[in-house]
């Protein structure tokens, strides 16, 4: 299974990056939070952007553009094989660095993805 980074995790329910969480691990993904906030979600604690997981096959963005360029090592040394760019989150410049490191970059909602086998 495609071991799924949550970058933007977020303990409230209302939240997309809640929601995809919970069904990425209802679906048998395995996840790994990360984010400013202490808390649980779907079972897996919210850890900051320090530990470099070697194991990562896709890291799905919920951080506007604005808040992205301190993660812009994080996520690249974490050498994921692509990273989701959610709606709110598309960012140019991080796709071309993913690019230009071979990662597959995609503008789509995951919550749609997973709902449609896409994922």
């Amino acid at each position: 299974m495609k071991k799924t980074l949550i970058l933007g995790a977020s303990t409230n329910p209302a939240r997309y990056s809640y929601l995809v969480a919970n069904k990425l691990v209802r679906k048998g993904f395995p996840i790994v939070n990360v984010g400013r906030k202490v808390g649980t979600v779907a079972g897996a604690e919210i850890e900051p952007a320090e530990t470099i997981h070697q194991d990562i096959d896709t890291i799905t963005l919920y951080v506007g553009p604005q808040n992205q360029a301190p993660y812009y090592d994080y996520i690249l040394k974490t050498n994921p094989k692509r990273i989701i760019f959610n709606p709110g989150a598309e960012n140019a410049e991080l796709a071309d660095k993913a690019r230009a490191q071979g990662i597959e970059v995609v503008e789509a909602c995951t919550l749609v993805m997973l709902n449609t086998g896409q994922f």
